[in-house]
């Protein structure tokens, strides 16, 4: 089967509104991600570290970001903290991507700055729902 022809975007669909920045220090996982979202419409930029997430969304001020938690150098608490200060970056979504799943972890990421969370492995239809439902509830940038 080929997964390309299950989706089409009609080119003049494709907007800033699309773009999602992925940040994780794993290339397995972060290469996953992005080939998940294109199959699903949507444009990609990455990072494998917290600064470069940092330039990255100050550049092209994604309209989403998926943020992996645990990074060495700049965490994605770290990161997400310096997003939320930013006046030009605060209104992004950021949406963990994570391996912490312990009792107590989703509560901590979220009072941190986080919009949402999900844990690794994620499920493909969760994470397409809770995208929809971040970029359809946030301001156009």
């Amino acid at each position: 089967m080929d997964f390309q022809s299950l989706v089409t975007i009609p080119k003049q669909t494709v907007s800033e509104q699309s773009l999602v920045l992925v940040v994780d220090d794993d290339e397995d996982n972060r290469l996953l991600s992005i080939h998940i979202l294109e199959l699903l419409g949507y444009i990609c930029i990455s990072a494998d570290n917290g600064h470069t997430a940092l330039e990255l969304s100050q550049q092209h001020r994604p309209a989403l970001i998926l943020l992996d938690v645990a990074m060495p150098g700049m965490d994605g608490l770290a990161v997400v903290d310096r997003l939320k200060q930013n006046p030009q970056t605060a209104t992004i979504p950021v949406i963990a991507l994570t391996a912490m799943a312990m009792v107590g972890d989703r509560e901590r990421i979220l009072r941190a700055g986080f919009d949402d969370y999900l844990s690794k492995p994620y499920d493909l239809v969760e994470l397409e729902l809770t995208i929809n439902r971040h970029l359809s509830s946030s301001p156009m940038l």
